[in-house]
């Protein structure tokens, strides 16, 4: 993992804990908490794999020129 992206993950776990300690606090039933929480975690999951995608196209395209 590139040394640049250490605070973005670190932000993204935080920001997901957040809306799981808020999730919490509705004081659903388990298996309503549990499919909104894994909702998070692939949203979460998505825009890291597409800022990552972006980032590495960014520096394949610079190595290329």
């Amino acid at each position: 993992m590139n040394p640049d992206l250490l605070l973005p993950v670190i932000t993204s776990i935080a920001w997901l804990v957040v809306c799981c300690v808020s999730l919490a606090s509705y004081r659903l039933k388990w298996s309503q908490m549990l499919k909104m929480a894994l909702i998070w975690v692939v949203i979460f999951g998505g825009l890291f794999l597409i800022v990552e995608w972006f980032l590495v196209a960014r520096d394949t395209a610079s190595a290329l020129l």
